[in-house]
């Protein structure tokens, strides 16, 4: 196994990957709008065909998660139609799929850490979706591992860490919720994470028991106001701005999607499968305040 098709080109993990590959020995081909897109199949099929692929990471995903409530059938076609397409043709091809999901397919009301086999219950068009393609690429490919992943992160496109870092650079108080509980997870780190595995298959040959869910995120959980606290104070070295942040409550700050309360979950399975872990949150933290910087300088 060499050549790895990475769809969603341009996107946070999809760019990770474009360096965590090669350090594996993989070659990356990544692909995206407007050449690919799911609601053209025929693209699908033509980069399929023209990077003849010996496994697939699926990236790309609908993944506005508020506006996924006014058009949830814009945000099926991408989410499930699109990893359903894929599916097929990884099939038919007898190679691996790694198609990348979220912690959104929880409600997060359970109150304690999820366990892969925890039922499913997405409270959001988002969710709903994504979980559809969890189903629709696993039913479609016998050789697909579903990756649950959340609160990603990374040097480039929108995220958290960037949007904290712009808006505390404009304003000397922020207000951000703190009740909602889950995993930052760098986009870099996934990457790595992802091509370990990619390797590990590579290493063993297709194995049984790397087909199904796995969450795939950062060690330790915390909450939007403790990591925006996190970001600020790891910035400071670097200049960076420090805004009094203060603590509200979800329902202080409304939007149109249900995020789950408390997305934390169990990450043992990863590791006993794979032998991939994935660092504490706060190190990759310091991985993209770190790279951040040395855009700035550059």
């Amino acid at each position: 196994m060499r050549r790895i098709l990475v769809t969603g080109r341009g996107g946070q993990l999809a760019t990770g990957l474009e360096a965590s590959l090669p350090a594996q020995g993989f070659e990356a081909f990544l692909v995206g709008q407007p050449d690919f897109e799911f609601d053209k199949p025929e693209t699908v099929r033509a980069a399929f065909a023209a990077t003849r692929p010996d496994a697939v990471v699926n990236c790309a995903a609908w993944t506005a998660v508020d506006a996924a409530e006014d058009d949830e059938p814009g945000a099926f076609r991408a989410n499930a139609l699109g990893p359903a397409l894929l599916a097929g043709l990884c099939a038919a091809a007898r190679i691996p799929l790694i198609q990348v999901s979220t912690d959104y397919v929880y409600d997060g009301l359970k109150g304690e850490p999820y366990h892969e086999s925890d039922l499913p219950h997405p409270v959001s068009a988002y969710g709903r979706t994504k979980l559809a393609g969890e189903w629709a690429a696993l039913a479609g490919n016998p050789m697909t591992t579903v990756l649950r992943t959340a609160w990603v992160f990374s040097p480039i496109g929108r995220n958290f860490v960037r949007t904290m870092l712009a808006v505390g650079a404009q304003r000397p108080e922020l207000r951000v919720v703190a009740d909602q509980h889950g995993h930052p997870t760098a986009a870099p780190d996934l990457a790595d994470a992802i091509a370990a595995i990619l390797a590990r298959t590579r290493e063993t040959g297709w194995r049984a028991e790397y087909r199904g869910v796995f969450h795939a995120v950062a060690q330790g959980a915390t909450t939007w106001h403790a990591f925006a606290e996190a970001i600020f104070a790891a910035a400071q070295p670097f200049g960076g701005p420090r805004p009094v942040v203060h603590p509200i409550a979800t329902q202080d700050y409304p939007v149109k999607a249900t995020r789950p309360a408390d997305g934390r979950l169990e990450l043992g399975k990863l590791h006993a499968t794979f032998g991939v872990t994935l660092p504490p949150w706060q190190d990759g933290l310091m991985r993209v305040i770190g790279a951040l910087h040395q855009v700035e300088r550059s």
